[in-house]
């Protein structure tokens, strides 16, 4: 939750971010963590999808003995 965090606190983490890894790394990191976040997406929408196959599996077999 971002709600606690303001202008300072971000520059701060960003400071702390260059002097932990360098200029020269963070575009290499950002890539990583939006690849590992398109990851974590897709495994989840695929969850939900999975989830919904079946709940309408169940269903229509719970309709079928009606």
């Amino acid at each position: 939750m971002l709600l606690f965090i303001g202008g300072p606190e971000i520059i701060v983490v960003l400071l702390f971010i260059v002097m932990f890894f360098g200029s020269k790394k963070i575009p290499e990191l950002a890539k990583g963590l939006g690849k590992a976040m398109r990851e974590v997406k897709d495994a989840s929408n695929e969850i939900k999808k999975e989830i919904r196959n079946s709940a309408t599996s169940i269903k229509d077999d719970l309709d079928i003995t009606k």
